[in-house]
């Protein structure tokens, strides 16, 4: 743990040492306050709640974690650092959980600049506090989920553009696999159960379910389970590139 620490505070300071956190969090209070008050009607709604933020939140972490995430390995490698990295008395498991912490954290302060948001619709209105709250929840979680996925694809490789690329490729394969779009490729020959399991891997479906204000521990399973499999997918990756 104290290793995992010590790459999660170098990692986080690394983000704010640079122009990249500032452009980030600009970019993201910027695009989500257009979608919200342009796209989502957040004032001809007429309705006291943040379905209109929340709302586009898969589409905007589908860009803007994996632009967060290709610099993760891809950069190490490209400048030979990894090597040095690798030889330090830390575990892999270690190197790799701190990076993706300090990441997911970084993303999370981003979120969390967002309370203005929530300070207007309690004025204008009465919002229920406990869907705001799960949605908070669900959001950081997806963002949890888009980010493992992209740090496992940029350790494959040197190049961060290819990186973002794939990343967000695979992102939006998971986003919108319970889309009709989809499921109607499978629907003419497939049954029923591999339908509802091609269903099951969808963002979307698990994030709206958490944004209607309902936690659910599948939910909480699939996200945390997703997180988990592609940090391992990380791990070996990373283990792989060492050993060659």
């Amino acid at each position: 743990m104290a290793t995992t620490l010590a790459v999660f505070r170098r990692e986080l300071r690394g983000y704010f040492s640079t122009p990249l956190a500032y452009v980030f969090i600009v970019i993201f209070l910027f695009l989500t306050g257009i979608f919200t008050f342009y796209m989502g009607s957040f004032f001809i709604r007429g309705q006291a709640d943040l379905k209109p933020f929340f709302n586009f939140h898969p589409w905007l972490y589908l860009f803007l974690v994996p632009a967060i995430a290709m610099r993760l390995w891809a950069e190490e490698r490209k400048s030979g650092s990894i090597e040095l990295l690798l030889t330090l008395p830390l575990s892999i498991w270690s190197t790799v959980l701190g990076k993706f912490l300090a990441a997911w954290v970084f993303i999370i302060i981003a979120l969390g600049l967002t309370f203005p948001m929530w300070i207007t619709v309690s004025y204008l209105g009465q919002p229920d506090h406990g869907v705001i709250i799960a949605s908070y929840l669900g959001s950081m979680l997806m963002a949890g989920g888009y980010l493992a996925i992209g740090a496992c694809i940029s350790a494959a490789t040197r190049n961060q553009v290819i990186a973002f690329v794939i990343s967000v490729v695979v992102c939006f394969l998971f986003t919108v696999a319970g889309a009709p779009v989809v499921l109607d490729f499978f629907a003419a020959w497939a049954p029923q159960a591999l339908l509802d399991a091609v269903a099951s891997f969808s963002f979307l479906t698990h994030f709206n379910a958490i944004q209607n204000g309902v936690i659910d521990v599948r939910d909480l399973v699939y996200f945390l389970s997703l997180i988990l499999f592609w940090l391992f997918a990380n791990l070996l990756v990373v283990d792989l590139k060492k050993a060659s």
